[in-house]
């Protein structure tokens, strides 16, 4: 991965799924639907999203979720809220494997 190559270019030399991982933030709706329209339109397989709680003071959170819901194209794996110092057994806990 550099100037050239991408994530794009690995997961499809690994024929690999993607996940989505939708910072909850100001302007996420769109730039989650902008993303998953590149990720479809490269011809990779979106197995699913995870809502990422990176703005704790974030109003609206359940609209936005309801929102990514219903307008995504893809299973929803979790919402992780804000955590203090968050290590990946605090994380995986709110989390679903893609089928």
């Amino acid at each position: 991965l550099g100037h050239i190559l991408t994530t794009e270019h690995l997961a499809k030399a690994l024929n690999l799924p993607v996940v989505l991982v939708v910072g909850l933030r100001l302007g996420c709706l769109n730039h989650a639907l902008l993303t998953a329209r590149a990720i479809e339109a490269a011809g990779l397989h979106l197995a699913g999203w995870v809502a990422n709680a990176i703005d704790p003071d974030m109003e609206r959170v359940n609209d936005n979720l309801r929102t990514l819901t219903k307008r995504l194209n893809a299973p929803f794996l979790g919402a992780v809220p804000w955590i203090d110092n968050a290590s990946p057994e605090a994380v995986s806990q709110y989390l679903a494997a893609p089928e």
